[in-house]
């Protein structure tokens, strides 16, 4: 079963890398665009630039973005996404959230990625305050994830303590999403859908 591209109070989008998320994130602002006259979207990026790669990689989106829709707004913010919401959720503003798995990465390991078996911060508050940010947004929400929990498991104790940091976040953020769709080869399966 195929997801129409009509927007909802809030929606996640699960999948792995090159999946599609991103992808159909963007055509639902489009089509959030394109329902009415005022409205406006904004792509909340958590990417960061920890080398060359990522940093092209960065600049790359931003410019498929501004070809793909110009009215499409994008501001960097790599740790405080429920500000960033509370900030800029209006009801005529639809956002993006692209993505939770970056933003979890810059929350467990904020000097860069080093998985040293070292116990993980506790990131209670952040989680909770995010999921705060969710429910009392007054304008709609695509939030893109990563679910990377499909595979082996991992070797090292930092890794799969991510992996499981992950999974509990995707499902309380599921939880509080009206929509979930699993993206896989670009199509959409609904998980979840609104009654």
């Amino acid at each position: 079963m195929t997801n129409p591209l009509h927007v909802v109070r809030s929606e996640l989008l699960l999948g792995g890398q090159k999946s599609g998320k991103s992808r159909r994130a963007l055509e639902l602002a489009m089509a959030w665009l394109q329902g009415a006259s005022g409205r406006s979207a904004m792509v909340v990026a958590t990417a960061t630039a920890s080398d060359a790669e990522m940093h092209a990689r960065i600049l790359r989106h931003r410019q498929e973005r501004l070809q793909l829709e110009p009215r499409l707004t994008t501001i960097e913010e790599p740790r405080d996404l429920a500000a960033a919401i509370t900030q800029h959720s209006h009801p005529d503003t639809l956002l993006v959230v692209d993505c939770l798995t970056l933003w979890l990465t810059n929350l467990l390991w904020p000097q860069g990625l080093q998985l040293d078996g070292a116990d993980l911060p506790d990131i209670e508050a952040d989680t909770g305050g995010l999921l705060d940010a969710l429910q009392q947004a007054p304008g709609p929400l695509v939030l893109v994830s990563n679910e990377i929990g499909l595979g082996v498991i991992p070797m090292g104790q930092s890794t799969r303590a991510f992996v499981d940091a992950l999974g509990v976040l995707n499902q309380q953020v599921a939880r509080a999403c009206q929509r979930v769709c699993f993206m896989a080869g670009g199509l959409p399966l609904v998980l979840k859908a609104p009654l």
